[in-house]
């Protein structure tokens, strides 16, 4: 059995895969508006808390989204 995910790389995963939409324009997408309330569910996470992890990490969200992830530190 796995690790479990801190709220944090919930938060992070979910962040990110906002952003890689948000980047292209496509937040309006039937993908999007199907795929990401799902995440939102299975992680169990709020939209306004990954909004606000977004503001609060913007340019590592960004930088994952784009597909150059930097190396992460402790986010646990």
């Amino acid at each position: 059995m796995g690790k479990a995910k801190s709220l944090k790389d919930k938060l992070y995963g979910a962040a990110v895969m906002k952003m890689s939409f948000r980047l292209r324009g496509d937040e309006e997408s039937p993908a999007f508006k199907f795929v990401y309330p799902g995440v939102l569910r299975d992680l169990e996470l709020e939209d306004a808390a990954v909004e606000k992890y977004i503001e609060e990490n913007r340019e590592s969200v960004e930088r994952a989204a784009r597909g150059s992830t930097p190396a992460q530190g402790p986010r646990g």
